[in-house]
Protein backbone atom coordinates (compact mmCIF):
# COMPACT_ATOMS: atom_id res chain seq x y z
CA UNK A 1 0.00 0.00 0.00
CA UNK A 2 1.37 3.63 -1.41
CA UNK A 3 2.29 5.69 1.56
CA UNK A 4 2.24 9.53 1.67
CA UNK A 5 4.41 11.28 4.10
CA UNK A 6 3.08 14.37 2.89
CA UNK A 7 -0.30 13.72 3.54
CA UNK A 8 0.96 12.06 7.12
CA UNK A 9 2.43 15.55 8.09
CA UNK A 10 -0.12 17.79 7.17
CA UNK A 11 -3.05 15.59 9.01
CA UNK A 12 -0.68 15.63 11.77
CA UNK A 13 -0.29 19.54 11.60
CA UNK A 14 -4.17 19.34 11.80
CA UNK A 15 -4.01 22.17 9.00
CA UNK A 16 -7.80 23.57 8.63
CA UNK A 17 -8.09 26.36 5.67
CA UNK A 18 -10.69 29.18 5.62
CA UNK A 19 -11.70 31.87 3.52
CA UNK A 20 -12.40 35.02 5.73
CA UNK A 21 -13.46 37.57 3.12
CA UNK A 22 -12.13 39.36 0.08
CA UNK A 23 -12.42 42.79 -1.45
CA UNK A 24 -13.15 44.73 -4.98
CA UNK A 25 -10.79 48.11 -5.66
CA UNK A 26 -10.33 50.45 -8.35
CA UNK A 27 -8.82 53.77 -9.18
CA UNK A 28 -5.47 54.40 -6.48
CA UNK A 29 -6.31 52.84 -3.30
CA UNK A 30 -3.52 51.03 -0.90
CA UNK A 31 -4.41 49.03 2.81
CA UNK A 32 -2.15 47.93 5.02
CA UNK A 33 -2.61 44.87 7.00
CA UNK A 34 -0.64 43.94 10.22
CA UNK A 35 1.26 40.97 10.80
CA UNK A 36 -0.81 37.53 11.03
CA UNK A 37 -0.73 35.19 13.82
CA UNK A 38 -1.99 32.21 11.36
CA UNK A 39 -0.60 31.60 7.68
CA UNK A 40 -2.24 33.49 5.41
CA UNK A 41 -3.37 33.07 2.08
CA UNK A 42 -4.64 35.17 -0.65
CA UNK A 43 -5.41 34.97 -4.45
CA UNK A 44 -5.68 38.15 -6.76
CA UNK A 45 -9.34 37.17 -8.80
CA UNK A 46 -9.11 40.03 -11.46
CA UNK A 47 -6.79 42.59 -12.43
CA UNK A 48 -3.55 43.39 -10.37
CA UNK A 49 -1.30 45.06 -7.42
CA UNK A 50 1.84 45.24 -5.39
CA UNK A 51 2.53 43.48 -2.04
CA UNK A 52 4.72 45.48 0.00
CA UNK A 53 6.24 43.05 2.55
CA UNK A 54 7.70 44.02 5.29
CA UNK A 55 11.22 42.39 5.31
CA UNK A 56 11.44 42.54 1.60
CA UNK A 57 13.92 44.92 -0.77
CA UNK A 58 11.10 45.39 -3.08
CA UNK A 59 7.77 45.14 -4.37
CA UNK A 60 6.21 42.02 -5.75
CA UNK A 61 3.70 42.56 -8.69
CA UNK A 62 0.65 40.42 -8.05
CA UNK A 63 -1.62 39.35 -11.28
CA UNK A 64 -5.20 37.28 -11.70
CA UNK A 65 -4.61 34.07 -10.65
CA UNK A 66 -1.47 34.92 -8.82
CA UNK A 67 -1.28 33.07 -4.94
CA UNK A 68 0.22 34.40 -2.49
CA UNK A 69 1.09 32.32 1.46
CA UNK A 70 2.32 34.07 4.01
CA UNK A 71 3.54 31.96 6.77
CA UNK A 72 6.16 34.82 8.48
CA UNK A 73 4.43 37.62 11.22
CA UNK A 74 5.37 40.66 8.86
CA UNK A 75 2.76 43.92 8.10
CA UNK A 76 1.84 43.79 4.78
CA UNK A 77 -0.01 46.22 2.17
CA UNK A 78 -1.84 45.16 -1.20
CA UNK A 79 -1.87 48.34 -3.27
CA UNK A 80 -2.78 49.51 -6.74
CA UNK A 81 0.90 51.40 -6.72
CA UNK A 82 3.78 51.83 -4.70
CA UNK A 83 3.32 55.28 -3.69
CA UNK A 84 -0.20 55.21 -2.59
CA UNK A 85 -0.18 56.15 1.01
CA UNK A 86 -1.99 53.04 2.81
CA UNK A 87 -4.91 53.17 4.89
CA UNK A 88 -5.49 50.60 7.70
CA UNK A 89 -7.22 47.48 6.40
CA UNK A 90 -8.69 46.76 10.03
CA UNK A 91 -10.48 50.08 10.36
CA UNK A 92 -11.70 49.09 6.36
CA UNK A 93 -12.94 45.55 7.63
CA UNK A 94 -14.18 46.39 10.95
CA UNK A 95 -17.76 45.82 11.77
CA UNK A 96 -20.29 43.23 11.44
CA UNK A 97 -20.85 41.67 8.21
CA UNK A 98 -18.03 43.07 6.37
CA UNK A 99 -16.83 39.72 4.72
CA UNK A 100 -16.21 42.02 1.15
CA UNK A 101 -16.06 45.23 0.65
CA UNK A 102 -15.08 47.95 -1.70
CA UNK A 103 -12.17 50.09 -1.74
CA UNK A 104 -11.44 53.27 -4.10
CA UNK A 105 -13.35 53.85 -7.18
CA UNK A 106 -14.17 51.48 -9.75
CA UNK A 107 -14.37 47.66 -9.26
CA UNK A 108 -11.12 46.72 -11.46
CA UNK A 109 -9.08 44.32 -8.88
CA UNK A 110 -10.69 41.66 -6.75
CA UNK A 111 -8.99 39.88 -4.19
CA UNK A 112 -9.71 36.76 -1.58
CA UNK A 113 -7.87 35.74 1.56
CA UNK A 114 -7.98 33.57 4.35
CA UNK A 115 -6.04 31.82 6.90
CA UNK A 116 -5.16 28.01 7.72
CA UNK A 117 -5.46 27.08 11.44
CA UNK A 118 -2.73 24.27 13.10
CA UNK A 119 -2.87 22.34 16.11
CA UNK A 120 -1.17 24.82 18.18
CA UNK A 121 1.81 21.81 19.07
CA UNK A 122 1.72 19.85 15.97
CA UNK A 123 1.31 23.00 14.03
CA UNK A 124 5.24 23.94 14.63
CA UNK A 125 6.40 20.84 12.35
CA UNK A 126 5.07 22.86 9.35
CA UNK A 127 5.86 26.42 10.71
CA UNK A 128 9.44 25.58 11.51
CA UNK A 129 10.07 24.66 7.57
CA UNK A 130 7.73 27.55 5.55
CA UNK A 131 9.69 30.20 3.73
CA UNK A 132 8.61 33.78 5.30
CA UNK A 133 6.07 33.79 2.03
CA UNK A 134 4.90 31.80 -1.30
CA UNK A 135 4.48 33.54 -4.52
CA UNK A 136 3.10 31.01 -6.95
CA UNK A 137 2.57 33.23 -10.39
CA UNK A 138 -0.49 32.20 -12.33
CA UNK A 139 1.73 31.72 -15.20
CA UNK A 140 3.81 29.42 -13.92
CA UNK A 141 3.85 25.68 -14.81
CA UNK A 142 2.95 24.72 -10.89
CA UNK A 143 -0.14 26.74 -10.86
CA UNK A 144 -2.52 25.16 -13.32
CA UNK A 145 -3.19 22.68 -11.15
CA UNK A 146 -5.57 25.10 -9.30
CA UNK A 147 -6.73 27.58 -11.34
CA UNK A 148 -10.28 25.86 -11.21
CA UNK A 149 -9.99 25.25 -7.61
CA UNK A 150 -10.10 29.48 -7.22
CA UNK A 151 -12.80 29.54 -10.08
CA UNK A 152 -14.89 27.10 -7.77
CA UNK A 153 -14.37 29.09 -4.60
CA UNK A 154 -15.14 32.63 -6.40
CA UNK A 155 -18.73 30.82 -7.33
CA UNK A 156 -19.25 29.12 -4.03
CA UNK A 157 -18.57 32.79 -2.58
CA UNK A 158 -20.86 34.65 -5.32
CA UNK A 159 -23.40 32.53 -5.07
CA UNK A 160 -24.68 31.26 -1.87
CA UNK A 161 -26.73 27.22 -2.13
CA UNK A 162 -26.73 24.52 0.11
CA UNK A 163 -23.17 23.09 1.20
CA UNK A 164 -21.31 26.50 0.04
CA UNK A 165 -20.03 27.17 3.78
CA UNK A 166 -18.77 23.15 3.61
CA UNK A 167 -17.89 23.38 0.14
CA UNK A 168 -15.89 26.47 0.28
CA UNK A 169 -13.85 25.18 3.30
CA UNK A 170 -12.89 21.98 1.38
CA UNK A 171 -11.82 24.09 -1.53
CA UNK A 172 -9.49 26.22 0.14
CA UNK A 173 -8.34 23.06 1.89
CA UNK A 174 -7.35 21.52 -1.39
CA UNK A 175 -6.19 25.31 -2.44
CA UNK A 176 -3.87 25.14 0.53
CA UNK A 177 -2.51 21.47 -0.27
CA UNK A 178 -1.63 22.36 -4.30
CA UNK A 179 0.13 25.92 -2.85
CA UNK A 180 2.14 23.21 -0.94
CA UNK A 181 2.53 20.93 -3.51
CA UNK A 182 3.65 23.60 -5.96
CA UNK A 183 6.16 24.72 -3.58
CA UNK A 184 7.44 21.55 -3.35
CA UNK A 185 8.43 21.25 -7.25
CA UNK A 186 10.96 24.34 -6.81
CA UNK A 187 13.13 21.74 -5.72
CA UNK A 188 16.85 23.03 -5.11
CA UNK A 189 15.02 26.61 -4.09
CA UNK A 190 14.17 24.75 -0.93
CA UNK A 191 16.02 25.07 2.57
CA UNK A 192 17.19 21.55 4.17
CA UNK A 193 14.11 20.07 6.56
CA UNK A 194 11.76 17.64 5.75
CA UNK A 195 10.05 19.52 3.29
CA UNK A 196 13.09 19.56 0.73
CA UNK A 197 13.21 15.67 1.45
CA UNK A 198 9.53 15.22 0.63
CA UNK A 199 10.72 17.23 -2.68
CA UNK A 200 13.32 14.80 -3.98
CA UNK A 201 11.97 11.36 -5.30
CA UNK A 202 15.13 9.85 -5.13
CA UNK A 203 14.54 9.80 -0.97
CA UNK A 204 10.81 8.88 -1.22
CA UNK A 205 10.88 5.12 -0.51
CA UNK A 206 13.11 5.67 2.58
CA UNK A 207 10.63 8.06 3.83
CA UNK A 208 7.38 5.89 2.67
CA UNK A 209 9.03 3.06 4.78
CA UNK A 210 9.50 4.88 7.72
CA UNK A 211 6.24 6.47 7.96
CA UNK A 212 4.74 2.99 7.41
CA UNK A 213 6.48 1.77 10.23
CA UNK A 214 7.89 4.15 12.37
CA UNK A 215 8.38 1.51 15.48
CA UNK A 216 10.54 -0.78 13.25
CA UNK A 217 14.10 -1.07 13.98
CA UNK A 218 15.36 0.74 10.73
CA UNK A 219 18.80 0.28 9.92
CA UNK A 220 20.56 2.79 6.72
CA UNK A 221 21.24 -0.98 5.24
CA UNK A 222 17.53 -1.34 4.89
CA UNK A 223 16.49 2.54 3.96
CA UNK A 224 19.39 2.79 1.02
CA UNK A 225 18.48 -0.27 -0.41
CA UNK A 226 14.73 0.72 -0.95
CA UNK A 227 16.69 3.47 -2.51
CA UNK A 228 18.45 1.79 -4.85
CA UNK A 229 21.61 3.43 -3.33
CA UNK A 230 24.65 2.19 -1.47
CA UNK A 231 24.26 2.46 2.38
CA UNK A 232 27.17 5.33 1.77
CA UNK A 233 25.53 7.46 -0.73
CA UNK A 234 22.09 6.82 0.62
CA UNK A 235 23.27 8.80 4.17
CA UNK A 236 25.36 11.03 2.67
CA UNK A 237 22.81 12.58 0.41
CA UNK A 238 19.79 12.30 2.98
CA UNK A 239 21.96 14.15 5.18
CA UNK A 240 22.97 16.73 2.58
CA UNK A 241 18.76 17.14 1.42
CA UNK A 242 17.64 17.21 4.76
CA UNK A 243 19.85 18.61 7.11
CA UNK A 244 19.86 15.73 9.35
CA UNK A 245 20.40 11.96 8.98
CA UNK A 246 18.49 9.09 8.26
CA UNK A 247 17.56 8.02 11.77
CA UNK A 248 17.53 11.38 13.43
CA UNK A 249 14.55 12.02 11.09
CA UNK A 250 13.17 8.73 11.82
CA UNK A 251 13.57 9.76 15.34
CA UNK A 252 12.06 13.22 15.41
CA UNK A 253 9.06 11.71 13.25
CA UNK A 254 8.38 9.33 16.17
CA UNK A 255 8.65 12.17 18.65
CA UNK A 256 5.86 14.59 16.88
CA UNK A 257 3.42 10.87 16.51
CA UNK A 258 3.98 10.71 20.35
CA UNK A 259 3.33 14.08 21.12
CA UNK A 260 0.68 14.02 18.98
CA UNK A 261 -0.79 11.09 21.39
CA UNK A 262 0.04 12.29 24.01
CA UNK A 263 -1.91 15.38 23.30
CA UNK A 264 -4.65 13.85 21.61
CA UNK A 265 -5.46 10.35 23.47
CA UNK A 266 -5.89 8.62 26.62
CA UNK A 267 -3.29 5.63 26.16
CA UNK A 268 -0.44 5.24 29.20
CA UNK A 269 2.61 6.25 28.31
CA UNK A 270 3.89 2.78 28.41
CA UNK A 271 1.89 2.20 25.23
CA UNK A 272 2.92 5.42 23.18
CA UNK A 273 6.34 4.03 24.06
CA UNK A 274 5.91 0.62 22.87
CA UNK A 275 3.94 1.40 19.56
CA UNK A 276 6.69 3.32 18.44
CA UNK A 277 9.28 0.81 19.04
CA UNK A 278 10.41 1.43 22.41
CA UNK A 279 11.35 -1.64 24.48
CA UNK A 280 11.41 0.36 28.20
CA UNK A 281 9.61 3.73 29.03
CA UNK A 282 12.80 5.09 30.57
CA UNK A 283 14.59 4.65 26.83
CA UNK A 284 11.60 6.41 25.29
CA UNK A 285 11.44 8.93 28.15
CA UNK A 286 15.01 10.04 27.83
CA UNK A 287 14.83 10.66 23.83
CA UNK A 288 11.47 12.30 23.93
CA UNK A 289 13.07 14.31 26.60
CA UNK A 290 16.06 15.01 24.97
CA UNK A 291 13.97 15.93 21.68
CA UNK A 292 11.03 18.43 23.40
CA UNK A 293 12.92 19.77 26.48
CA UNK A 294 10.34 18.13 28.66
CA UNK A 295 9.17 14.45 30.31
CA UNK A 296 5.96 12.80 28.27
CA UNK A 297 4.10 13.46 31.61
CA UNK A 298 4.46 17.13 31.55
CA UNK A 299 4.17 17.18 28.06
CA UNK A 300 0.90 15.66 28.08
CA UNK A 301 -0.19 18.04 31.16
CA UNK A 302 0.92 20.77 29.16
CA UNK A 303 -0.75 20.16 25.83
CA UNK A 304 -4.20 19.67 27.60
CA UNK A 305 -4.33 23.37 28.88
CA UNK A 306 -3.65 25.01 25.14
CA UNK A 307 -6.25 25.17 22.71
CA UNK A 308 -7.28 22.86 19.95
CA UNK A 309 -5.90 25.25 17.21
CA UNK A 310 -3.96 28.68 17.01
CA UNK A 311 -5.74 31.77 18.06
Amino acid sequence: MYRDPFSDIIKLTQAQSLVTGGFTAGGRWSLRFPAPDKIKFFAIIKGSCWVILDGESAPIRFSAGDVGLLSAKRSFILASHPDVEPIDAMNVFSGAGKQHIHVGEGDGFEHMGGHILLNPTSGKLLMHVLPPWIHIPAASDQATSFRWLLDQLVQERRNVQAGSQLASAQLAQLLFIYILRAFLQTGDTLSSGWLRVLADKRMTPALQQMHEDPARNWHLEDLAKSCAMSRTTFAKKFRMIAGMTPIAYLTQWRMRLAEHALSEGSEQIAGVAHSLGYTSVSAFNHVFKRETGMTPKAWRLMARDLPSYQA
